[in-house]
């Protein structure tokens, strides 16, 4: 059992963090979780590096990698998940916060009570703000990194439509496909020979793809001769460890099969010759670094807004999918190998499509972190 000697050591860490001098605090990152480590990773590298900034790293994983740097501009502290982090948040001094978790505010992670600090929100996802987030979500951020178009148009429609304050808005674009497309620039892909893979890469929730078909897809692929990864996303399995268990038990004697539940590793990313979602940003991660199509399983929309259509802003996730590759009714997922077939004979010319493509979508493709490190530093000084 690890509750009690991660409480005690989280304890002591916030309590180190509050006595830190109040230089030290200047800029500090919040990780809910080891995952959210991608997403700032070129921003921490441009502060620490080129800019010569200290800052504070709060993590809430006692296993998440940044705990052990040795980067000596980096003070990271472990604050567990419980009151302890609670009330650092509620008490917190600092001159600039930044984080991956949406809703402050809403639930139990709230501003400082008693400080004037400056609350930054990057994304973890390249998808919409009003569909699959909460209607509050970014309400309570003073400044927000935007990945591309989209999210401008639909944050500034948002706040006229609810008469909230406006925010400042970053043209930042997205860490994670930075580091993606840099990583396969320097990588030497072998020739690939024997079957296709296929990675199944959905987003998480009751009506969500491994919730309710993820058993079935799995064998139709299976029986159709495809080396099938499954990378589940952690909410499923950490919510629905049910599910992944049934996956688990059924497939793991098969030698085509592949349960991936780090989704840090890249591995089954660039290996995958087609990914096969539904309504997950990892879509586009996959399909804008490769250039490789996405079959989406047509499962119901994944809406945590319920009033997300006052805003006239097509969701991305939606207006989209037909330029990643092709939509499958849940009830015709036999037709599932077929339609890999043909999206798989669209060579080069798909590829060149989705180069296109994300040069509109997402912002600063190779500069996010030189972008958001600047930004950082002038809010900071602004403070």
């Amino acid at each position: 059992m690890t509750f009690f000697p991660d409480f005690f050591r989280a304890r002591k860490e916030v309590r180190r963090f509050h006595q830190l001098e109040a230089s030290f605090r200047n800029i500090v990152f919040y990780a809910e979780d080891a995952p959210s480590t991608v997403h700032f990773e070129g921003i921490i590298e441009e502060l620490t590096g080129p800019l010569k900034q200290k800052i504070c790293y709060l993590t809430s994983s006692s296993d998440d990698p940044i705990l052990n740097t040795k980067n000596p501009n980096i003070l990271p502290f472990y604050i567990g998940e419980g009151m302890q982090r609670t009330s650092l948040f509620m008490n917190l001094k600092a001159n600039v916060f930044v984080m991956t978790m949406p809703d402050l505010e809403t639930f139990h992670i709230k501003r400082s009570k008693v400080f004037s600090v400056h609350y930054v929100y990057i994304f973890h996802s390249i998808v919409s703000t009003h569909l699959i987030y909460r209607k509050t979500a970014f309400d309570h951020f003073d400044t927000i990194f935007c990945v591309g178009p989209h999210h401008l148009k639909e944050i500034r429609e948002t706040e006229s439509v609810y008469g909230l304050k406006a925010k400042n808005l970053v043209e930042h674009g997205y860490g994670r496909l930075d580091t993606l497309i840099a990583e396969l620039e320097l990588s030497s892909p072998s020739p690939k020979e024997g079957k296709k893979h296929v990675l199944i890469a959905p987003s998480w929730g009751k009506n969500c793809l491994l919730e309710t078909l993820g058993k079935e897809i799995v064998e139709v692929l299976l029986n159709a001769g495809f080396h099938v990864t499954v990378r589940p996303h952690p909410f499923t399995i950490k919510k629905w460890p049910e599910a992944i268990q049934g996956i688990r038990e059924k497939f793991q004697s098969c030698q085509d099969f592949i349960l991936e539940t780090d989704i840090r590793s890249k591995d089954s990313l660039q290996a995958a010759d087609l990914m096969i979602s539904d309504w997950s940003g990892a879509a586009f991660e996959y399909t804008l670094t490769f250039g490789k199509p996405v079959l989406f399983i047509d499962v119901p929309k994944k809406i945590n807004n319920p009033e997300y259509d006052k805003i006239s802003c097509i969701p991305i996730e939606v207006s989209m999918r037909k330029q990643l590759g092709r939509v499958v009714a849940p009830d015709q997922i036999e037709k599932i190998p077929g339609k890999i077939g043909s999206l798989l004979s669209g060579g080069n010319d798909f590829h060149q499509r989705l180069q296109e493509v994300r040069e509109f979508t997402v912002f600063n493709l190779g500069k996010s972190g030189k972008v958001g490190a600047e930004e950082i530093v002038k809010i900071a000084g602004s403070q």
